[in-house]
């Protein structure tokens, strides 16, 4: 188990109703972690708290919110208001598959909102009071498409890139403020958005299960700055990155049409 208990006494996750952001929750749970927990599905929230208190024996907060909501802050900074926050997990997101041109204009600006603006804001507002503490932690969750363009997987990866940019710099700004920083960029990971997305995941090689992803990035807070999970998305990793430019960007855009056959929306 992680020492995960070191970020605290509480930590809030975004997310958390599901997959990556789920297994965040049971696992900082499972190491004395007091939680505010947040999602939009309020009926799988109220249970996961539920859950976590009577098998951990901690304090549980759960936030129904929609990270696309301009005025989501308000409602989230006042229900931490009272607690001594050691870390913060932003992994709320989602993704739109398909080519650009045929995605739908609220969509995109919904993905926006939750995968980019909601972790900027997030780490704004809760930067002064995890400096002030001796130790604290921010993970971001960002996703391997944000090395590299991946068209039919457009806005979603750029998004992606967005966070993996914002999470470097923020380390850098923290790392003599006691802020430990990792940006986590899994890859295929076995969650309800895989097929929502388009995908089969016989298909995907290197599916890591969303246990295994939010475990390996407890173990590397405050080892390093970027975390690719799994051998096979390290592998693709390097490739894509090593590759002349438009070289990557074809490659990623093959790839991507040909694990979604051809999806066009989420």
């Amino acid at each position: 188990m992680p020492a995960a208990f070191a970020y605290g006494p509480w930590a809030l996750v975004t997310g958390a109703s599901s997959g990556i952001g789920e297994q965040f929750a049971h696992l900082l749970a499972a190491a004395g972690c007091h939680l505010v927990i947040t999602a939009r599905r309020a009926e799988q929230l109220q249970n996961l708290a539920t859950t976590l208190q009577a098998e951990h024996g901690i304090q549980v907060e759960a936030v129904t919110l929609d990270l696309n909501d301009a005025d989501f802050l308000t409602p989230l900074l006042t229900a931490i208001a009272d607690k001594d926050i050691g870390l913060l997990v932003s992994n709320a997101g989602f993704g739109l598959k398909g080519p650009h041109a045929m995605q739908d204009g609220a969509q995109l600006q919904g993905m926006l909102n939750v995968n980019a603006l909601a972790p900027m804001l997030l780490t704004n507002a809760l930067a002064p009071q995890l400096c002030a503490r001796d130790k604290s932690g921010i993970i971001l969750t960002s996703s391997i498409e944000g090395f590299v363009p991946f068209p039919h997987s457009a806005a979603y990866a750029a998004s992606k890139a967005f966070v993996l940019s914002l999470g470097e710099a923020i380390a850098w700004e923290l790392k003599d403020e006691g802020v430990d920083t990792l940006v986590l960029c899994p890859g295929s990971t076995d969650t309800e958005a895989l097929t929502r997305q388009g995908f089969d995941p016989a298909t995907l090689k290197g599916l890591m299960s969303p246990r295994d992803v939010a475990s390996q990035a407890l173990d590397a807070l405050g080892k390093k700055t970027v975390l690719v999970t799994g051998a096979a998305n390290k592998a693709m990793v390097k490739l894509l990155r090593n590759l002349p430019h438009n070289m990557a960007v074809n490659l990623a855009g093959k790839a991507m049409q040909s694990a979604t056959g051809g999806a066009s929306k989420e």
